[in-house]
């Protein structure tokens, strides 16, 4: 009988607790948000106790070297992004599952320069780096990236609130785009399929 009174209680308190939490909620929300895809602003609206719309630009960068077969490229990611997802809390609290969509213009710019006597691999040919000269060229991914995410977010309320989020965006498959060399090869038409492989 206790067990049956504490657990109607339970339900009782939880039943209760979205509406409470209605009583003081803002409607709108400004923040500031951090995260693998950069730091930024997000803007966001609770429209229903079930229903929320928020909007972020990210932006970020730093440098990496990233290898190449037998070759060393130095790398700079630069993040810029923004976007909106639509968020839904299917059980009137701070839980959300959200989907979304985001302008991606995420890129890493890569360069190498090898010793001139140094022989290097480029598509499965053989040159030398006094022939290749120096490497340039931008990885890119899809400009337009669907999102998915779980996450959590604290009622908004004029004293501020806290939110998590965990996720999947569909970026696709990264790709080297204008890759060129500056060395004396580098019009070569057998050098520039060998770029294209590499």
């Amino acid at each position: 009988m206790k067990l049956l009174s504490l657990t109607a209680l339970t339900l009782a308190l939880a039943a209760a607790t979205p509406a409470l939490a209605q009583d003081q909620p803002s409607i709108f929300g400004v923040a500031v948000t951090g995260g693998t895809l950069g730091i930024g602003p997000e803007v966001s609206a609770r429209i229903s106790p079930l229903i929320g719309v928020r909007g972020s630009a990210t932006f970020r960068g730093f440098s990496h070297s990233v290898n190449g077969d037998d070759l060393e490229y130095n790398g700079k990611l630069k993040l810029a992004s923004i976007g909106a997802a639509l968020d839904l809390h299917p059980f009137g609290n701070g839980f959300r599952v959200s989907g979304g969509a985001r302008y991606n213009k995420n890129r890493v710019k890569l360069n190498a320069t090898p010793d001139a006597s140094r022989t290097v691999n480029i598509g499965g040919t053989t040159y030398t780096g006094a022939q290749i000269g120096r490497l340039d060229g931008t990885v890119r991914v899809k400009e337009f990236t669907p999102t998915l995410t779980l996450g959590y977010g604290s009622r908004l309320t004029r004293g501020g609130s806290f939110g998590i989020d965990a996720g999947v965006m569909f970026e696709g498959k990264p790709r080297i785009r204008n890759l060129r060399a500056s060395g004396p090869i580098a019009s070569n038409p057998a050098f520039q399929d060998a770029l294209a492989r590499e």
